[in-house]
Formats: C-alpha cells, structure tokens, sequence
C-alpha cells in the first residue's frame, strides 16, 4: 500500500497523461496508472477515438500494458489510479486483474452524466457483485483539479460527444 504523497503524486501522473489525450485528441481526457511495490507497471490515456475501439478506455489501456510488461493477467498489490471514477467495464477489468486497490480522482456527480453508463450505479455496486471483500477503493483524490477536464453535471456539450446519452 502507498503513502498519501506517493497516492497524490500518481493521481497527478494520471492528470498529466489525461492532459496530454486531451492535447491529442484520443478521446475524453482520462489518464490512468498502476503501480505496484512502488513501481509503474502499466499507465494510459483514453484511446477510444484515436484507436476506433470502445474499450480502449484509459484503465483498460493501461490494464493491458501492465499485462504485456509483467506478461501475466493478473497484478495482485497493484493500485489503479484513474482520473475520473472507473465505469462499469473498467473497475471489472481492475477485478478480474487482482487490482488490489483503486485510487481516482472526480467523483460522478461533479462530471457530466455522458461519462457513466448508468447513473444510479457505482463502482461500490461492481465491487459488492464481485465479492470483493479485498478491493480497497478510495475516491476524490484532487477531485477539484481532476473534474475540470471534464463537462460539469450541468453543462450541454455536443451531442457528438454523448456516447452513453
């Protein structure tokens, strides 16, 4: 397990990687890292958009990357640290990795209803599901600073944008 300046200095790692999707235009801007024992083992940014490809959200990128760098499915110890709290899809892929604990930053209710599949469940519903009584997870680490890379609960973006709309 991380300290808490270890915690902010990752989240904000998965800020710099949000950033820079946004720059490039891979989609909405979330960035994700995994560490374990103190080491990097996997991190991305949304690749929806500049990949074609549903699933390439930030966590599962990573998810992937982290598989290929230790070639094993599975990352027992291992923390996720995502910029905006995962959906459905990727706190599942966290599961079935052996993801140990996840860390993120904006809540659901400070971003835009377009970026959850359904608004009345939580990640804690997943988890629950699961059975997994040993996946610690911890929300709104830079909440503020983490939220404003996306539409707020009340703004309209373009319908374009609106995939789970």
């Amino acid at each position: 397990m991380t300290d808490d300046y270890a915690d902010l200095a990752l989240i904000r790692r998965a800020l710099q990687l949000a950033q820079a999707a946004a720059r490039e235009g891979k989609g909405a801007p979330i960035g994700c890292v995994i560490v374990r024992d103190g080491e990097t083992i996997g991190q991305g940014e949304n690749e929806v958009d500049a990949n074609n490809d549903p699933t390439a959200h930030a966590e599962i990128v990573a998810i992937r990357r982290a598989a290929k760098n230790l070639q094993c499915t599975r990352f027992e110890g291992a923390t996720l640290y995502s910029t905006l709290q995962p959906c459905g899809m990727c706190t599942m892929a966290a599961i079935w990795a052996g993801v140990s604990r996840i860390v993120y930053g904006a809540e659901r209710d400070q971003v835009h209803e377009m970026y959850f599949e359904n608004r009345n469940l939580d990640i804690m519903d997943f988890v629950r599901d699961a059975f997994k009584d040993d996946l610690t997870v911890t929300g709104g680490l830079l909440a503020d600073e983490c939220a404003k890379l996306y539409y707020g609960p009340d703004d309209h973006p373009p319908q374009r944008e609106q995939a789970n709309k």
